[in-house]
């Protein structure tokens, strides 16, 4: 009996095939790029900016800033702000930016505050999709045709953060227009006088210790002339 041998010839088509499939694989892989490739992760001047304020008097003029350009504030408080915007460049076209700004304490300089800022941006395009429904022809049986139905809907097919400069940098304007620090306040009175309900007294100034009288001078004898007889 003539043994089979280990491997057979594959038919030349089948040959084509595996050839094409190995090239798209390696083109794919090749072509592929990894977006986060050119995090650097050396600038800190684009997202974030100092101020002489406290994390809450900052996050509220960010507050108001967002306010102020129509964004819709749907998170507030102390150390962090959100707002959301809609924009419509191209009649199928749909954008979501939705800016977050978080406070902090400066630690480095032992006061004041830090301000992050980030923008996310959000695309959506108008996909329309299209039914079919059966309709039964006598002997022919049931036949698919297709027609509009109407289903058309906004299908997100990107969401990007924001790193233009000049985008952050014209909010970071705008925010340290509307910040506002209080002026210091007076010190206030002791609780007791508060409670009293007393004025308030000046304190008597110390009356100064009379000095020592000075001493007599010493009494000088006067010799007496002598008596003319």
């Amino acid at each position: 009996m003539p043994l089979l041998p280990a491997f057979r010839r594959a038919p030349a088509p089948v040959l084509l095939l595996a050839s094409a499939l190995l090239l798209s694989a390696c083109t794919f892989g090749a072509g592929r790029t990894r977006s986060y490739a050119t995090e650097s992760f050396d600038s800190t001047t684009t997202h974030t900016r100092s101020f002489s304020a406290s994390e809450a008097q900052t996050c509220e003029a960010a507050r108001r800033a967002l306010l102020s350009q129509g964004y819709f504030v749907s998170r507030a408080g102390e150390d962090q702000v959100a707002g959301r915007k809609q924009f419509q460049p191209a009649g199928e076209v749909h954008l979501d930016v939705e800016v977050r700004v978080v406070c902090v304490r400066d630690e480095r300089q032992g006061r004041g505050s830090l301000a992050f800022a980030t923008a996310v941006q959000d695309r959506y395009e108008l996909k329309k999709a299209s039914s079919s429904a059966s309709v039964g022809v006598g002997a022919l049986g049931s036949v698919s045709l297709p027609f509009n139905a109407g289903n058309d809907a906004m299908v997100k097919v990107a969401s990007q953060t924001v790193t233009d400069d000049e985008f952050y940098t014209r909010f970071f304007v705008l925010l340290d227009e509307y910040l506002y620090v209080p002026p210091q306040t007076p010190r206030a009175e002791p609780a007791a006088q508060r409670a009293t309900g007393l004025p308030r007294v000046s304190p008597v100034p110390a009356v100064p210790e009379p000095a020592a009288p000075a001493a007599a001078p010493e009494a000088v004898p006067v010799p007496l002339s002598p008596s003319r007889g």
